[in-house]
């Protein structure tokens, strides 16, 4: 270990990247297979992923056998790709954003190491490592680790060109995966914002960015394009050759609706415009947010003498700015600029000594979290409604919930007496990096039936056996996990639907043939069906949920304005 250290902190370019992407490795990776996908987004691409394998479209993404229109299908097609090739779904979901993960902390290494030096490059991405946002997201099945990795490629591409170069190749590499980000979500052109700051840097000093700031960087659009329409030229000749209303609705709704107008006039999700930098980047962030404060007038020196540091910082806040615009905001919108803000703040900080305050600072949030964890984990023991109330299925699981809080806060407290001011920070991380890998194994077994309608879906299969080969299930106002984990032949009657046509198209469903049941949460507001008298199957996803059988069905129900029906394709998760 003392010889793994030693090497861990020399300037051998190599030994340092194995060790760090060794130590990565382990703590990205832990957890696959231990856990399955949870809400919000996971299970809804995962569904797509799964459906994709099942029935072998892969050009239009599916959700329970219905269009999902909402994003582009990348990330999808990664899950797929890896499902198809272990045949585990349950290994295959996490493992497209591991490797996105590690893939962005070797950029940030190796350009730290290029631009200034092995252990610059080794702190960034460290630095980077430790950080909430970036280990949340690299350890789950969200869209937005993924296309943090391709901006990143392409501010790395530029960097390499702009700063580093000329270099041609790595400046047309950095387009194409602009456009990847595209059709993986949307914002992967952001890397563009760079050239507002070279572009600054050219018109006050024309030997700035020489033979690199040319007309031929017009052509980066050409390898652009040509990654857009691999996937958008196939839709639209699909489109167009088939032209049922529902493709031409999944067109309009991936091209408009989820671009810009779900930028400028956002209908979810609302927030005022300082929401990142009050809400999110301070907590999020840690410790970047407290360490840019440590040394302010350092860092603003470095800003006036230094165009590379001005460059990666400008492109940073132009990010924040693009997403603070828009009226709708969620903490993950703005994980693309960490990379480079990690990478801006190890080098702008470099050989700089910590101030006291900053190890003050560090204990007090150190000494709140291991309270904050103390009080719930006496508080699930001593039954406290609130704590206790998501283990209501689950009573045997509260000593260990309990004893999970109690592990964590003795790391964070063990780490108190080892903080001092010269080791501040690497103590931080350390304890930082200690909770994640106890969070990763028992924290993940432990959530695991409280984030899954495992127990629910055993309890419908269980009442539906009872009726041999007639049980049918169909859902109303439903969460995709459902359709991971039902066995069950399942419709259901549009995702995309209002409230009272899935309802109407539900109760025609029903009537047509006997031993057809719906499950419904218990806070459904149902005109066609008597909710009051189903049968309880559980509480999962912070409901009750209620299976309802010909006996709950009104005597009359208002017909759909249009049939929907969807089953969907059953293949073992």
């Amino acid at each position: 270990m003392k010889n793994i250290i030693k090497t861990f902190e020399q300037d051998d370019y190599y030994a340092v990247l194995k060790i760090l992407l060794a130590f990565a490795a382990v703590i990205i990776l832990l957890g696959i297979g231990i856990r399955s996908p949870w809400p919000a987004d996971e299970p809804r691409f995962v569904e797509v992923a799964r459906e994709m394998v099942a029935t072998g479209n892969w050009l239009f993404p599916m959700r329970g056998g219905e269009f999902y229109p909402d994003k582009p299908p990348v990330f999808m097609w990664s899950i797929a790709l890896f499902y198809s090739l272990i045949g585990n779904l349950k290994l295959a979901f996490l493992l497209p954003n591991a490797i996105c993960g590690l893939i962005t902390l070797f950029l940030v290494y190796d350009l730290g190491a290029k631009l200034h030096s092995v252990r610059v490059g080794r702190n960034a991405a460290l630095l980077l490592l430790i950080t909430p946002q970036f280990l949340i997201q690299a350890k789950a099945a969200q869209i937005d680790a993924m296309v943090m990795c391709w901006i990143t490629i392409g501010c790395y591409g530029f960097i390499r060109h702009f700063i580093l170069g000329p270099n041609w190749r790595w400046y047309f590499i950095s387009w194409a995966f602009m456009a990847l980000g595209i059709i993986t979500k949307g914002v992967g052109f952001l890397p563009v914002l760079m050239f507002i700051p070279i572009i600054a840097y050219r018109l006050a000093n024309k030997d700035y960015f020489k033979g690199r700031l040319t007309f031929a960087c017009w052509l980066g659009f050409v390898p652009f394009f040509l990654v857009l329409a691999a996937w958008f030229v196939p839709m639209m000749i699909t489109v167009a050759e088939q032209a049922t209303p529902e493709l031409i609705q999944y067109k309009n709704n991936i091209l408009f609706k989820q671009t810009g107008e779900r930028y400028a006039n956002a209908w979810h999700h609302l927030e005022p415009w300082y929401y990142f930098i009050v809400s999110v980047i301070p907590v999020m962030w840690f410790p970047l947010p407290i360490l840019l404060l440590s040394s302010l007038k350092h860092v603003y020196h470095k800003l006036k003498t230094d165009p590379v540091l001005m460059i990666l910082f400008a492109w940073v806040v132009l990010v924040v700015c693009f997403f603070s615009i828009s009226p709708g905001k969620r903490g993950v919108y703005v994980l693309p600029a960490l990379p480079m803000l990690s990478l801006f703040t190890t080098i702008a900080y470099h050989e700089v000594k910590l101030p006291l305050w900053f190890n003050r600072i560090s204990k007090s949030i150190l000494w709140l979290i291991a309270i904050v964890l103390v009080v719930a984990g006496i508080g699930l023991l001593t039954g406290h409604k609130k704590l206790v109330k998501p283990l209501t299925a689950y009573p045997e699981m509260i000593p260990w919930a309990a004893g999970l809080a109690f592990i964590l806060a003795a790391i964070w407290l063990v780490s108190l007496w080892r903080l001092r001011s010269k080791n501040a920070f690497f103590n931080l991380g350390m304890v930082i990096v200690a909770s994640w890998l106890i969070v990763s194994t028992l924290g993940y077994w432990l959530a695991e039936p409280l984030r899954t309608p495992k127990h629910v879906i055993e309890e419908v299969e269980n009442t539906l056996g009872q009726h041999g080969e007639r049980g049918e299930l169909g859902l109303v106002k439903f969460k995709e996990q459902f359709l991971l984990f039902s066995q069950l032949p399942i419709t259901h009657f549009s995702y995309l639907a209002t409230d009272e046509e899935e309802e109407r198209n539900a109760w025609l469903w029903m009537g047509e043939k006997a031993g057809r049941f719906i499950l419904v949460p218990d806070d459904a507001n149902l005109t066609c069906f008597d909710v009051s008298n189903g049968q309880d199957m559980g509480y999962a996803h912070r409901q009750h949920w209620l299976l309802l059988s010909a006996k709950q069905m009104a005597e009359n129900c208002q017909a759909p304005k249009v049939i929907k029906r969807f089953s969907v394709p059953r293949e073992a998760y």
